[in-house]
This record gives structure tokens, sequence and C-alpha cells, in this order.
């Protein structure tokens, strides 16, 4: 009965010692919206923190961990084929923003 009694007492203390995991999810935005959201955020300006971190609270997480430019060929789906990427000035970019509850 002892050897019961420790293993379950061991089983508890390392479940204790293992730090939760925070809940993260990417979001990604591309530049179709209108809002202008993808200037900030991709060229990594002042306001592209409060951006990403408005973003995060509006879909119920406390905070942007990182964000970013992302190349429309790695998310799948997102270039059908036969379209080249834009390179003009006008151009939209796609951001990912990684947020933390």
């Amino acid at each position: 009965m002892p050897d019961f009694r420790f293993a379950a007492m061991l089983i508890a203390g390392l479940a204790a010692a293992v730090p939760a995991q925070a809940e993260t999810r990417i979001f990604v935005v591309n530049g179709n919206d209108g809002y202008g959201i993808d200037r900030c955020l991709a060229a990594g300006e002042p306001c592209g923190t409060l951006a990403a971190n408005a973003l995060c609270r509006a879909r119920e997480f406390a905070q942007a961990v990182n964000f970013g430019r992302v190349d429309p060929k790695e998310i799948t789906g997102a270039v059908p084929e036969g379209l080249t990427h834009c390179a003009a000035k006008g151009c939209t970019e796609t951001v990912a923003i990684t947020c933390a509850r």
C-alpha cells in the first residue's frame, strides 16, 4: 500500500510542476479589408503593435505575441494557380498575427 501512495504523490507532484501552456491562435489578415491594417503590421510601424493587440482583443484574446508579413503562397489555397505575386506600390500585404489568451 505505501508504494501506491508514493506513486500517486509522485504523479500529483509532477502534474503540478508542469507549467500551463498559454493558448495561442494565428489569424491571417488580408489587406483587402479596406482598413489599411496591413501597412501598419507588415512594415513594423509603431501602429502595428496597437493594431495587432486590438485585433486580438476583438477576438477575445489578451494580446498579440507576434505579427508580421506572410507570403500568400505559404497559406494553403490563398493564391489560385496562374496568379503571380503583386509587386506594385499599391498592393496589399497579407499579415499573420499570433494572439495569446
